[in-house]
């Protein structure tokens, strides 16, 4: 990527994190730790601190200049205050243009449109500048507001994986979704 990546919403800034925006992904992390639990990987304790948040960061801008992945930050449009952040991961180039779409979002914001406004601005910059065919994204079935978002997104499903991911220290099946760019 040559030039940094900055996507507008009606209501947020979509962009990645800079090394010195640490204290921003810190904020969110630790305040949302019991609201994201049941939806991620068990986290040790050092993924709360700064320096695992610096590191992030820092591994996140690598990945998008090998074209690997993409872990976006939305965050308000004053970029004051990280909202969500959602990556584009496990890239896949040649005959497959693929990736998974992996996505979060702070609990005083659940509820208001945002996650659908980013993730469309999203979705739309992965089939345009990001040239992608398919971008893929999985839900636990019991994870329904997701599965909703999924849908309105133009996400549709393709399979169900059982114990597909290791999710809070229990192997969860999930919902395999996927949405294939329709011209190209």
């Amino acid at each position: 990527m040559s030039e940094p990546v900055r996507m507008r919403t009606a209501r947020t800034i979509v962009r990645l994190l800079d090394t010195d925006e640490a204290p921003l992904l810190q904020r969110y992390r630790v305040e949302n730790r019991d609201h994201l639990r049941p939806w991620e990987p068990l986290r040790t304790e050092s993924h709360y601190s700064l320096e695992c948040c610096r590191l992030a960061i820092e591994a996140g801008l690598e990945a998008a200049r090998a074209d690997r992945g993409y872990p976006f930050a939305v965050l308000t449009p004053d970029g004051s205050e990280m909202i969500a952040s959602f990556t584009f991961a496990n890239v896949v180039r040649g005959v497959f243009q693929a990736c998974h779409l992996g996505y979060g979002i702070a609990a005083r914001h659940e509820g208001k449109g945002l996650m659908f406004e980013a993730l469309d601005a999203g979705v739309r910059y992965a089939f345009g500048p990001l040239d992608f065919h398919r971008v893929m994204a999985n839900h636990m079935p019991h994870n329904e507001r997701s599965g909703r978002l999924l849908e309105r997104l133009g996400f549709e499903r393709e399979g169900y994986a059982k114990r597909y991911l290791k999710i809070d220290g229990l192997w969860e099946d999930h919902v395999l979704t996927a949405k294939v760019r329709t011209q190209g």
